[in-house]
């Protein structure tokens, strides 16, 4: 999750995620050179003395500095349409949740298991240290790791927007509309999310989490979920 003074990305915890933050650092790099190389130049031009009345044109400068940014361009838009090519791609996904955005909660099915269904609800801060402000819920999503994840998104009021930074993901939640997107989580651990579109006046208060466990734990909780449900 997000501390504080973290100015980077978050921990990944998804292979895209990693290619995120590998073709953030690329592209950080390449503007850092941009930006020193700018700044270097015009330091130049504020202390130098070079004066050339006869100078009119320069037509070597003028073809190196058209060609420069073009190919630092597509150093740039290569691998930009890789990651989004891949953050398209469905793999055969193991599970589908559906994610229901209302004003101001969550509510998630399980289509595959018997329709499990439930609300995620914002949890009350106290001084519990177990707690995290405004980021824990009730009823939290059960994953299992190490497996191909779909994910559908949907709202019945206003655009909402589902958002895990650590799993890479942000859709949009459209009424009328129905998103899809995977993931893929490599390790177990509770991750932290929230709704990143401005829907209204609670938008702030629609926080997600994400239990990702084993497989084997996964199915001992559809099965006692369902059993529990059965017994009600």
């Amino acid at each position: 999750m997000a501390t504080w003074s973290n100015f980077n990305y978050q921990n990944s915890t998804s292979p895209l995620m990693e290619q995120i933050i590998f073709f953030h650092d690329h592209t950080l790099i390449i503007l850092i050179m941009i930006t020193i190389l700018v700044a270097y130049l015009m330091m130049n031009l504020f202390f130098n003395n070079y004066i050339n009345r006869f100078l009119l044109d320069g037509q070597m400068i003028e073809l190196i500095w058209t060609i420069l940014p073009a190919i630092t361009l597509i150093f740039i838009a290569l691998p930009s349409l890789r990651l989004l090519y891949l953050l398209d791609e469905l793999n055969n996904p193991l599970i589908t949740l559906k994610s229901i955005g209302h004003q101001w909660y969550w509510s998630y099915e399980y289509s595959d298991f018997n329709n499990i269904e439930f609300d995620s609800y914002m949890t009350q801060s106290n001084k519990n240290l177990s707690n995290f402000r405004l980021l824990d819920v009730d009823n939290r999503i059960i994953l299992p790791m190490n497996n191909q994840i779909r994910i559908l998104v949907t709202a019945t009021d206003v655009i909402h927007s589902w958002t895990i930074p650590s799993l890479g993901v942000k859709i949009d939640a459209n009424p009328g509309r129905l998103n899809q997107t995977s993931f893929f989580i490599n390790r177990p651990g509770i991750f932290f999310g929230q709704c990143s579109e401005i829907c209204g006046a609670n938008h702030s208060f629609m926080p997600i989490v994400v239990e990702s466990i084993s497989m084997k734990n996964f199915i001992n909780w559809i099965n006692n979920y369902s059993l529990d449900d059965w017994k009600q």
